[in-house]
């Protein structure tokens, strides 16, 4: 049993707990609302397997069943936790997602052996004390970004991390598809993005001024049928799927694939092969009608699998130089009338924001995509500090923020020697749960644009799941409450308490096999002596 103020995002408001509880036994029925399917089928095969807890169909009205509603009394994603000798458990939500976060609660409430596959205390009696906690989400874009390009993680790995986002009550998933070293959803109209473009020779080994290399092909691609199973999966999570499709730069592995995509009149793209080192590469598509033509094929079979209402394309670190030197992108210049090849990827943006809106859905870009101009319906993700969400918010546009400063997960835990491989600035488990996602320069009317908040996980140094899991977690933990729960200003946060919340969830990542970063530091196996990083020193600019 779990004591009520040990979880993880904080509630809003808890009434409780007394000393009086609420029993699980194998025979405490489950009752579920028309509408709550998903958690119920959820807490069967979750919770009720961890626990060896049947959780059969019964009455609603039997004493101590575990019971769930909707209830349009609350808010879209709140909820209602009722534990009572006379009611049982009462999960009451404003909407199916609501239901579901409640559960959530429920199974942290009932300890980490919950958080299992099968039961390790078969026949143990549990019991949660009486309380009732009202909870709601701050923020409607509570996300996590994962980048499979640089580093592919198998299907498999993908789904596990869907449910740890939904331990977390995190409910966006950016999944970053394609990139100069990999192309990782197969487009049927475009075999070779996969059978070309998904595979690389080698890999840098470490930031791209490592010596270091591992010398066999890394790749990896997903079916249609696996993102169709990856999307429905979320879905049963209450996690929205936002593809990413990167263009027009971070783009070598499509050109490797089909060399006529780039600026044919600049360099050999024949001689292109997927990268294998990391930066920024200056191999970006060109901005024809055949490219046009190529990516709206892609889009189209995106948007077969996606049902999600943003679609990201990417947008970012794009340099110039190949237009600058390309006759044709010079004369596309002159023919659109515009100024400069910035106002060319504009140009290029624009055109897939109205491809996407002419198809109801909305365009989302790294904030670079603000530079010559952006579409009026078009949202932001501002990854180069907060000066571009703040922009975009005042210009009239939907902001995700996720400023590469305070929430980019590749970038080291402590300044000590023994960090694996230490990417950019300290950003420890205090500096996460201090972040503020609004930006207090923004007045009342422009933060309703802020639609929430990201951190992302590039994976350039992190070769394997063991990897991901030392970088995300705990930080993720701290991040998902930065996200969900009503905290004060940053100075008046109360990291002790949450510091004291974390010593049980620790547990509870245990239970799930998370190879999280210990709070005194790297175990030996996560260390990565003699891998060159890029550490940054100094405190991260907040701007």
């Amino acid at each position: 049993m779990t004591a009520l103020t040990d979880l993880i995002p904080a509630p809003r408001a808890v009434e409780g707990p007394m000393r009086c509880e609420v029993l699980f036994a194998p025979e405490t029925v489950l009752w579920a609302a028309p509408g709550t399917g998903t958690t119920e089928r959820w807490l069967r095969s979750t919770v009720g397997a961890a626990l060896g807890l049947p959780f059969p169909s019964g009455p609603e009205d039997r004493p101590g069943s575990v019971r769930l509603y909707l209830d349009d009394a609350l808010e879209p994603e709140a909820y209602r936790l009722s534990v009572g000798a006379d009611r049982g458990v009462e999960i009451r939500g404003g909407s199916a997602a609501g239901v579901f976060w409640g559960a959530q609660t429920l199974r942290q409430l009932l300890g980490p052996d919950a958080f299992r596959r099968a039961p390790v205390r078969p026949g143990t009696t549990l019991g949660i004390p009486h309380q009732i906690i009202e909870d709601a989400p701050r923020f409607r874009w509570r996300g996590l970004m994962l980048d499979v390009a640089r580093h592919f993680m198998p299907k498999e790995g993908v789904l596990r991390y869907l449910d740890l986002m939904a331990a977390h009550k995190l409910n966006v998933f950016h999944f970053h598809l394609t990139d100069d070293q990999g192309w990782r959803i197969e487009i049927r109209r475009y075999p070779k993005l996969t059978e070309v473009g998904s595979w690389r020779a080698r890999t840098k080994f470490g930031h791209r001024a490592s010596p270091l290399w591992e010398e066999k092909p890394h790749g990896g691609y997903y079916t249609q049928d696996d993102i169709r199973e990856i999307v429905a999966y979320a879905a049963e999570r209450h996690i929205t799927v936002v593809p990413e499709i990167d263009v027009p730069g971070h783009s070598q592995a499509a050109i490797a694939a089909y060399p006529e995509l780039g600026n044919t009149d600049v360099i050999d793209t024949t001689a292109l092969s997927v990268w294998d080192t990391w930066g920024i590469n200056p191999n970006v598509l060109a901005p024809t009608d055949n490219t046009l033509r190529f990516y709206e094929g892609v889009f189209e079979e995106v948007l077969e699998l996606f049902p999600s209402e943003f679609v990201h394309v990417g947008g970012d670190e794009c340099p110039k130089d190949q237009w600058k030197q390309s006759p044709a992108a010079q004369a596309r210049i002159r023919e659109l009338g515009l100024a400069d090849e910035d106002e060319l990827q504009s140009w290029f943006v624009g055109h897939f924001d109205k491809w996407l809106s002419a198809r109801g859905r909305r365009l989302i870009g790294w904030d670079e995509i603000l530079e010559g101009g952006l579409a009026d319906g078009a949202a932001v993700s501002s990854w180069r500090g907060y000066a571009g969400g703040v922009a975009a918010a005042r210009a009239g546009h939907d902001v995700v923020m996720c400023p590469e400063q305070q929430v980019y997960l590749d970038h080291r835990q402590s300044a000590g020697a023994d960090e694996p491989v230490p990417i950019g600035y300290v950003r420890t488990l205090a500096d996460v749960y201090r972040f503020e996602p609004v930006p207090p320069q923004l007045s009342g009317e422009q933060t309703r644009h802020v639609l929430g908040t990201q951190a992302n996980v590039w994976t350039e140094v992190m070769e394997d799941q063991g990897r991901v899991d030392y970088q995300v977690f705990p930080r993720l933990a701290a991040f998902a409450e930065v996200a969900w729960s009503a905290l004060p200003a940053p100075a008046e946060r109360d990291f002790e308490d949450f510091e004291r919340r974390m010593a049980v969830h620790y547990r509870r990542l245990d239970a799930l096999g998370v190879a999280y970063r210990p709070p005194a530091g790297p175990r030996p196996w996560q260390r990565r002596p003699g891998v060159l990083g890029r550490p940054i020193d100094g405190p991260p600019p907040n701007k």
